[in-house]
């Protein structure tokens, strides 16, 4: 999860540490420090991994969780890489700045110059827009420019598969040198190396079309990672990309078998979260991918019928395909599993070797020492209400309703709900 709690320069802050070190209090058996950007670039209050002046706060993190959950917590983190996406913006400045005027354009007033082009078109209806621009060119009018791995012709897209290896591998070595125990390479939603693996990928350098190139430049960034670092490497990839034309489970299935033949020591699997079908931002806000369809396959709400463990099928089907190929790598299942009892079914059906759980550990951090020290009754459950989600919509800092809804606000997130005796009574 990312809680943007990080600096505008991407550094790790004190808010940073107490959130990573109050989910160590309730030593679960991982923690994946939210998707972390591996470029060197600004974007936020999101964390950074991208040089190598970012390794001593990322070692202080490290210090935290051990610290913090006694050396119980094993702490990854998930490594990132994005397109540059653009704000929606006001309509006269598209057409004014943004929009690359065609032939097309300028024929339906042949004899007037540019400006005027642009003025004109900026005057017509919604209707008239449709006939005059691409679909692209209107894309980028109501929901804000997106670059895609399709984009050939603009070099820095054309050159990923030789650029983004190394970033990876780099990034990789850092989070070695910061004591983390591994890496979760991010595959998932609606960022850069998802996109490679998506069927939407027409790709005709080969890294695009048939599922085969599709994986070509995941391979190639695992091998690189593989050279540079000696310890776990897992990836986040996708069950079910959950739009029209996208990869289903069984691309997810043929995906999997190639990501544990290349050696991978983990495999955890999410559904959805894409672009493609996002929500129409509001003038001056850029696209969110979780607020479409795909977006509540992504992170089903209360209302969606089969909220509770609903990737639970998909993943049982893609560990069976790991498995019949001869594999043994532990897969990670995903998606509102909220209640032990939910997590240890879905284990014993072989849905899955592992367990994760992000809006129910924001909920409750303490919720796996509660079920060890026979307090499971007292465990405040995810309502599924993607409260959360839209603060990270908005890049506002992460809370839970049921924090914001309680007297002492976000004290529930600081505070253990335990005594330090009962601390020192934990069963095994």
């Amino acid at each position: 999860m990312v809680p943007w709690r990080a600096t505008e320069d991407g550094f790790v802050t004190p808010e940073i540490l107490d959130w990573y070190g109050r989910l160590a209090d309730g030593r679960p058996g991982a923690i994946v420090v939210e998707a972390t950007g591996i470029r060197d670039v600004p974007s936020g209050p999101l964390l950074r991994i991208g040089d190598d002046r970012f390794i001593a706060g990322l070692r202080t993190l490290v210090d935290a969780v051990r610290t913090r959950s006694g050396g119980e917590t094993r702490l990854f983190i998930q490594l990132i890489d994005f397109l540059r996406i653009r704000r929606r913006p006001e309509p006269v400045r598209y057409f004014r700045e943004f929009l690359t005027l065609r032939p097309e354009h300028r024929a339906r007033w042949p004899s007037v110059a540019d400006d005027e082009v642009r003025t004109r078109l900026a005057a017509l209806t919604e209707a008239e827009l449709d006939e005059v621009l691409s679909p692209r060119e209107r894309e980028d009018l109501r929901l804000g420019a997106r670059e895609r791995v399709t984009d050939l012709h603009e070099p820095h897209i054309r050159d990923l598969p030789r650029v983004l290896p190394p970033l990876f591998a780099d990034a990789a070595a850092r989070a070695e040198a910061a004591g983390f125990d591994g890496v979760e390479l991010h595959y998932a939603h609606g960022y850069t190396m998802a996109s490679f693996l998506s069927a939407l990928n027409t790709r005709a350098d080969g890294y695009g079309g048939r599922p085969e190139d599709r994986l070509r430049l995941p391979l190639e960034v695992i091998a690189a990672v593989r050279a540079k670092v000696n310890f776990v490497v897992g990836c986040r990839f996708l069950a079910d990309e959950a739009i029209v034309g996208g990869n289903t489970v069984e691309d997810a299935a043929f995906f999997a078998v190639a990501f544990a033949r290349a050696g991978l020591d983990f495999l955890s699997l999410s559904r959805g979260g894409k672009f493609e079908d996002a929500r129409a931002p509001r003038i001056g806000e850029a696209a969110y991918p979780y607020t479409g369809p795909s977006g509540a396959e992504c992170m089903p709400h209360a209302r969606l019928d089969g909220a509770r463990g609903r990737h639970l099928p998909l993943t049982r089907a893609v560990r069976k395909a790991v498995r019949a190929a001869g594999f043994e790598t532990p897969i990670v299942a995903a998606g509102g599993i909220t209640t032990f009892r939910l997590a240890e079914e879905a284990l014993a059906r072989g849905d899955a070797d592992i367990c994760a759980s992000a809006r129910q550990s924001l909920a409750d951090p303490d919720w796996f020492r509660k079920a060890r020290l026979g307090r499971g009754a007292e465990v405040r459950q995810c309502q599924l209400t993607n409260y959360c989600e839209g603060l990270d919509q908005k890049h506002k800092k992460v809370t839970c309703r049921l924090w914001d809804r309680a007297s002492d606000g976000e004290r529930m997130l600081l505070a253990p709900a335990w005594d330090q005796g009962a601390t020192n009574r934990t069963s095994t």
